[in-house]
């Protein structure tokens, strides 16, 4: 008999473990990755190069449109509360206009050199409404001279606060001592951590000119609003040429569509049978403007008479002219990102505000209603055409002059409703406000010290001027209440402004919480843009023109 076999299971088979597998490539597994850049490279037109002079004129001419919103809103605000009437409207707007032509073409000739345009400023609310109370109650002849003895207080206030604000450019202090080149506050505090949320408030602390204006009339704004996203990003795409066109001047067809529209809503009778304020806000008619100005008018020095000077107004004055100040330096930082430059250094911050202070004192003598400031709407007009040209914002201060002395002119498009530019302004304001958010990307955003840093700072600078708002009265008194009236303005404006409240609570954290490494803060990216041979482009974007740096001292550079 033969050998019984038996069925014999192989040995299982050894598991071996696979080798640790490679770190994955990051570029290709999440997609491409992107390095900092310090300059924008979508701009189509940087800060020194031009476009052609006929799109050149059309992209000024859009520019003054954007500032007409503003200083048509800040004269309805405050000239019928100051008792005066439809002309007077129209001299401030004059006005207003005029020394915003002039203040800009100095900034951008020897002041930032950056493409802003200098309009209204908002931060002298407070003051303003301080002047208006103490005349209320007092006899005058008529309305009209309670007005004009308000602006002559104006004015004298403007002209006196002016000498701070120059002192404290001219004199460095703004931006840097003077014989050490050691940065004293904005530079030597400064980091992108602080950048990041005052240039962010800067555009979201103006949020009351977007959506809450445009409310007053939805049937306007709202089209505006939709129809300028549609035409500017989407309908872009249907041709190339049409890309071009509709990049850069959708701003202004969409202008005038909807102002079309609105008119037909007025002369149809839309709105005869309804609130007063709707009327204000959606007629094409209300402004009264063109009746009221002049055909022709140039503005001069104490137009309104002598000026008034009183020592409690005064220093409210000065609390404005530094938040003025502040918000102008977040402006600036928005400009040259927006435009393809580098940060500003300390010394042309310096003159920036300087000339600024020099601005108010010319305001001051022409009797303006309010000082002037860089306008983050019209940065917010860089980044939404994608030209940064210093050239067409210089070109634009001719627009403003002239349709400031050709008042009839001017006021046809002062009549513009509200609403549109508030529509206008939801664009632009984000426009700047997300330019902030980029300068993190020079620090290390993975720091939770940073994380809490830039938290607590943005959050206060939305809180706490919102309690400063919800707790001022229609006459302006704010919560801060001492037996001190010009302690009390100061603080309020001050404290009612987001941009000056980040700058103060940032600057605080980020000095005085310990970083484990500068690179964290950002600081070696920081540090070369300090001073004027910090970085071989500084001369390039900021130096003066036609060689006037050879005969400048080197103090004011």
């Amino acid at each position: 008999m033969g050998e019984t076999g038996h069925h014999q299971h192989p040995p299982p088979p050894q598991v071996v473990a696979p080798p640790p597998a490679a770190p994955p490539n990051l570029a290709l597994s999440r997609g491409p990755t992107w390095t900092p850049a310090e300059q924008l490279h979508q701009l189509q037109y940087c800060i020194h190069s031009n476009p052609s002079w006929p799109q050149a004129l059309l992209l000024a001419f859009q520019h003054y449109i954007v500032n007409l919103g503003t200083t048509v809103l800040i004269a309805n605000t405050f000239v019928y509360r100051m008792g005066g009437h439809h002309g007077d409207k129209a001299r401030v707007i004059q006005v207003l206009l005029f020394m915003s032509g002039i203040n800009t073409l100095l900034q951008t000739l020897f002041g930032s050199r950056l493409p802003t345009v200098m309009g209204v400023s908002f931060a002298y609310t407070l003051p303003l409404l301080s002047i208006i109370n103490d005349y209320t109650d007092e006899a005058f002849a008529s309305e009209h001279d309670r007005f004009v003895h308000g602006i002559r207080t104006i004015q004298g206030s403007l002209i006196v606060s002016s000498f701070v604000t120059i002192i404290l450019g001219y004199g460095r202090a703004w931006g840097e001592l003077t014989s050490f080149h050691f940065n004293l506050f904005l530079s030597r505090f400064f980091s992108p951590i602080v950048v990041v949320p005052v240039v962010s408030l800067v555009g979201l602390g103006l949020f009351t000119r977007g959506f809450p204006l445009l409310g007053n009339c939805v049937e306007i704004g709202l089209p505006m609003l939709i129809l300028l996203i549609i035409s500017q990003q989407y309908l872009k795409r249907l041709h190339s040429r049409a890309h071009v066109i509709l990049e850069r001047f959708a701003l202004l067809f969409c202008i005038g569509i909807i102002w079309a529209f609105a008119a037909i809503l007025t002369v149809a009778g839309a709105y005869n049978n309804v609130k007063n304020a709707t009327k204000q806000s959606c007629r094409t008619d209300r402004s009264f403007l063109i009746s009221s100005a002049p055909w022709i008018r140039i503005p001069y020095p104490f137009q309104w008479g002598t000026p008034i000077f009183r020592a409690s107004h005064v220093f409210g004055m000065i609390g404005a002219a530094l938040v003025s100040s502040a918000e102008s330096t977040g402006t600036f930082f928005a400009a040259a990102r927006l435009s393809g430059a580098t940060p500003p250094p300390a010394h042309v911050l310096s003159r920036s505000i300087g000339l600024q202070g020099i601005g108010m004192l010319l305001e001051g003598l022409f009797g303006s209603l309010v000082g002037t400031t860089a306008s983050v709407e019209n940065v917010g007009l860089l980044g939404l055409t994608h030209i940064g040209s210093r050239r067409v914002v210089q070109i634009s201060t001719a627009f403003m002059i002239f349709f400031s002395i050709f008042g009839k002119f001017g006021a046809l498009f002062a009549s513009i409703p509200l609403p549109i530019f508030a529509a206008i302004y939801c664009i632009l304001l984000g426009i700047v406000a997300a330019s902030g958010i980029t300068f993190i990307q020079f620090a290390n955003s993975n720091s939770m010290r940073n994380i809490y840093v830039l938290g607590v700072s943005l959050f206060l600078g939305f809180s706490i001027p919102q309690y400063f708002a919800m707790n001022t009265t229609y006459d302006g008194h704010g919560p801060v209440r001492t037996n001190a009236g010009w302690f009390n303005n100061i603080l309020n404006t001050i404290f009612s402004s987001s941009a000056t409240v980040a700058i103060i609570v940032g600057t605080v954290l980020d000095n005085t919480l310990e970083a484990k490494h500068l690179d964290d803060r950002g600081v070696p990216w920081w540090k070369p843009f300090q001073h004027s041979k910090g970085d071989v482009r500084t001369e390039e974007f900021y130096s003066y023109p036609l060689r006037i740096n050879e005969y400048v001292p080197t103090r004011f550079l």
